[in-house]
C-alpha cells in the first residue's frame, strides 16, 4: 500500500483492541440483549380478531390495527420486515390467481418480505404449493416460512424481526468484528508484521 508504512499497517488492527472500543461496545449490546425486546408492529384490519393479534400483544408490543395495508400483513415499522399471513387450506380453496396476484402486490410494496404458510401439516400438496409460489416469484425478495400453528409464527417472525433491528444488527457486527480481529492477532502474517514493525522501530533509515 503507497505511502503507508508496516507500522501503521498494524496500527490498524490494534489500535481498536488496545483502547477497549470493541469490548465496552459488546458489554453494552450483551446488556440490550437482556432487555425485554419490544417494537411496534402494524397489523391489518383483518386479523383484529384473530389469535395471532391476540398473542403479539401479549408480547407487550405496540400494536397499531391498519385497513390500509394488504389483508392478513403484519408489519414490524422499525425494521421495515413484513409478514404475509395465508392458510394452505385457503390457497388450495381459491383461484391460485387471486393468491398469487395477492403476494404479487405485497411484495411489490415491501422489499424485505416473507410469506408466513400456515398449515397443521405439510404433506405433499403443500409443498408443490410452496414450490409453485417460489416458481412464479423467483428471483424476488420473497421467502417463504412454513408454520403448523399461531405460536410457531410469531416466534418466527419475532425472531426475524428482532435479529433486524439496529441493536442486534450492531452486536452481531462487533462480534464479527472482534473474531476478525482475533484471528488476525493469532495469524502468522500478523506476528511477521509485528516483527516487522519491531525491526523498522530500531532502524533508524
Amino acid at each position: 500500500m503507497a505511502g503507508v508504512s508496516h507500522g501503521e499497517m498494524v496500527e490498524q488492527f490494534v489500535v481498536p483492541l488496545e483502547n477497549g472500543l470493541i469490548q465496552r461496545q459488546m458489554a453494552e449490546s450483551a446488556e440490550k440483549e437482556n432487555i425485554k425486546w419490544t417494537t411496534t408492529i402494524i397489523i391489518s384490519s383483518s386479523l383484529k380478531s384473530c389469535e395471532i393479534a391476540t398473542a403479539l400483544e401479549n408480547r407487550s408490543h405496540k400494536v397499531r390495527y391498519s385497513a390500509s395495508v394488504e389483508n392478513g400483513s403484519i408489519i414490524f415499522s422499525r425494521t421495515g420486515v413484513a409478514f404475509l399471513l395465508m392458510d394452505a387450506k385457503e390457497c388450495f380453496m381459491s383461484a391460485e390467481e387471486i393468491f398469487l396476484a395477492k403476494i404479487e402486490n405485497f411484495i411489490n410494496i415491501h422489499q424485505n418480505s416473507f410469506l408466513v404458510l400456515s398449515a397443521a401439516l405439510h404433506g405433499l400438496e403443500e409443498w408443490k404449493l410452496m414450490f409453485r409460489i417460489q416458481q412464479r416469484f423467483l428471483g424476488s425478495n420473497l421467502r417463504i416460512l412454513p408454520v403448523h400453528n399461531t405460536v410457531n409464527a410469531i416466534d418466527l417472525m419475532c425472531t426475524i424481526a428482532k435479529i433486524t433491528s439496529k441493536p442486534y444488527i450492531d452486536s452481531i457486527c462487533y462480534r464479527m468484528i472482534t473474531t476478525k480481529a482475533y484471528i488476525i492477532e493469532q495469524s502468522p502474517v500478523w506476528k511477521t508484521l509485528q516483527q516487522i514493525n519491531l525491526s523498522d522501530s530500531f532502524n533508524p533509515n
